[in-house]
């Protein structure tokens, strides 16, 4: 037999995986010492791309205060949940866990993420409470993230919407005063840079790129006790007399700082699902009525001025009626011989008409004008209107008789406000401000002193016994003011049905410190008269206020008489509405 070939292998296979080993280790090496040495610079700008982040830092929005220092807006931090949909969708199993999370309904997830899985940032749920943004988090899901923010807070809820307003989502003003000085409370954002993890989750704090400034705190000249009962007693007046709407002013007479202003319909801005369109605005500012005759005071004013009457003169309104051309005016009856302060305190248009028909029309428009009709207060309101008064050259008689009870020019019921202000304030016209102020502010001379002072003494008699506002009265203080009743307009002429009720006045009269208006828009029922509707409004807001404010009663003797009864008191008379 030959000899048998042996089988065993030239080089032994353990040889072979032991060279394997080595030239790959070798070639591992030389990568790494070639990426070390020739791509190192690439290799941190992508390490660094994929783990540093430049975050903002959000700016804390500044506090909006009373006069007192009470806080009447407030932002506080909260979390929103974001995500990232193209590295959610890879944890398609865990959805229903986030969705349990922030209480979403099945198959919401899938609903924010579907066609977006090209984006890098969309939001799940804004501003959830700090155990939802905890439980989220507790998750440690990729592709799922938080965010820190700020959201709004009111104490005063509707009390104070209006002339507050409200921040949108990303806390920026977007009504009322929030909006107004958005500027100064929205501060700057700042930013920084940041390391994250593979979640998303912040591991390491680089350095600050850019410092946040806050926003700086405003101190309102609103007192959060006056606002709170001046809404109050509004509310309670539009419910009693079922109206449409309604609205009140408290200017400080002195320094025209706006102590309250109220609406209704009110909304709540803590709840935006209660923010509804036709509710934001401040009637207040930006709804013009024709005032009727709350401007009757300025006429009779404008005649004192021009020196064609004093108080005591008389004037004959015989026989309750005057035509000018085709047109008759009216009062509620024969008035007949009166002096000029009944003109105010009776209401009488026949008065007012013959006191504008033997002034100059350049005289009677100037006092409106210097009282600040037909112009911006100044406030800087968002909104505010103006209102209109016309040029006098172009009046005829019947314009200049109309305008005299007014009728025939428009304005909002902060000017109404302003304008007797300057009764009370001497002759001066104070500058409106919703920033507290302390009163050095110069301030245009409205009428002399003297005749301010004949006016307020007119005012006073109108709710005395006898005049058209015995509901305005208030147990202690002396008060004075004027009502108005005016038919609102419509197309062809003036509703006969539809009403603008007010009442405007000062108090305390031994040296007023407020001016408030009240305007009641389209009471319901038969009563609709300013005297009855809106001068017991007036009453409990400057009750309330001058209480709140600690001002001594000034009328000793109306504190020891019996209370007028309202039953007893009269109505206001129909002159206050006719055109």
């Amino acid at each position: 037999m030959g000899s048998r070939m042996s089988t065993k292998p030239f080089f032994p296979r353990w040889h072979l995986v032991a060279a394997c080993v080595v030239v790959a280790a070798a070639g591992l090496i030389w990568r790494v010492v070639d990426l070390q040495l020739n791509h190192n610079a690439f290799l941190n700008e992508e390490g660094d791309a994929r783990h540093l982040r430049i975050e903002k830092i959000p700016a804390h929005r500044g506090m909006l205060l009373d006069r007192n220092g009470e806080p009447l807006a407030v932002s506080t931090p909260l979390a929103s949940v974001w995500v990232n949909p193209g590295k959610l969708a890879a944890s398609r199993s865990r959805w229903p866990e986030i969705e349990h999370a922030l209480t979403l309904d099945p198959g919401s997830i899938e609903q924010v993420i579907e066609g977006r899985s090209n984006r890098g940032f969309v939001y799940v749920r804004r501003h959830v409470d700090p155990s939802v943004a905890e439980a989220v988090g507790a998750l440690g899901m990729n592709g799922v993230h938080l965010k820190p923010e700020y959201r709004r807070y009111y104490p005063m809820g509707g009390a104070a919407s209006h002339v507050l307003g409200f921040t949108g989502i990303d806390d920026t003003g977007q009504e009322g005063l929030e909006l107004a000085f958005d500027d100064v409370l929205s501060g700057e954002s700042g930013a920084r840079r940041v390391v994250k993890d593979r979640l998303g989750r912040i591991v390491e704090n680089l350095e600050r790129i850019r410092p946040a400034y806050p926003g700086r705190d405003i101190v309102l000249s609103i007192d959060r006790r006056i606002q709170s009962l001046t809404y109050r007693a509004l509310r309670q007046g539009v419910q009693r007399h079922r109206a449409r709407a309604g609205s009140a002013v408290v200017l400080d007479v002195r320094t025209g700082e706006v102590l309250a202003m109220a609406n209704l319909p009110s909304f709540n801005p803590n709840d935006r699902g209660d923010r509804s369109s036709r509710r934001f605005r401040n009637r207040a500012v930006t709804d013009l009525l024709e005032p009727g005759s709350t401007v009757k005071p300025f006429t009779v004013a404008a005649a004192l001025q021009a020196g064609i009457v004093r108080p005591d003169s008389i004037l004959d309104t015989r026989p309750g009626f005057m035509k000018v051309g085709r047109h008759t005016i009216s009062d509620v009856r024969n008035y007949g011989v009166i002096d000029v302060r009944m003109v105010i305190k009776k209401s009488s248009n026949v008065g007012a008409g013959k006191l504008a028909l033997e002034l100059d029309p350049a005289d009677l428009r100037d006092m409106f004008h210097r009282v600040g009709f037909g112009a911006s207060t100044g406030s800087r309101f968002p909104g505010e209107a103006e209102g209109a008064l016309t040029d006098s050259g172009g009046w005829r008689k019947i314009h200049r008789v109309t305008l005299s009870f007014g009728y025939g020019l428009s304005t909002t019921p902060l000017q109404i406000a302003r304008a007797y202000a300057a009764f009370g304030n001497g002759g001066v016209l104070p500058e409106v401000s919703f920033i507290k102020t302390n009163g050095t502010a110069p301030a245009p001379r409205a009428m002399p002193a003297s005749v301010a002072g004949q006016v307020l003494g007119m005012l006073e008699e109108v709710v005395e016994p006898g005049g058209t506002a015995l509901r305005a009265r208030v147990d202690g203080y002396r008060v004075g003011g004027k009502t108005g009743t005016t038919r609102k307009s419509e197309a062809g002429g003036y509703s006969q049905d539809r009403y603008h009720s007010a009442f405007a006045g000062l108090a305390p009269m031994s040296g007023p410190r407020l001016s408030v208006v009240v305007v009641i828009d389209e009471p319901g029922g038969d009563d609709y008269y300013g005297g009855v509707v809106a001068a017991p409004v007036f009453s409990d807001i400057v009750e309330g206020s001058l209480r709140v404010l600690g001002i001594a009663p000034d009328d000793p003797e109306m504190m020891r008489s019996p209370v007028i009864s309202v039953a007893a008191a009269s109505p206001a008379p129909r002159s206050e509405r006719t055109p």
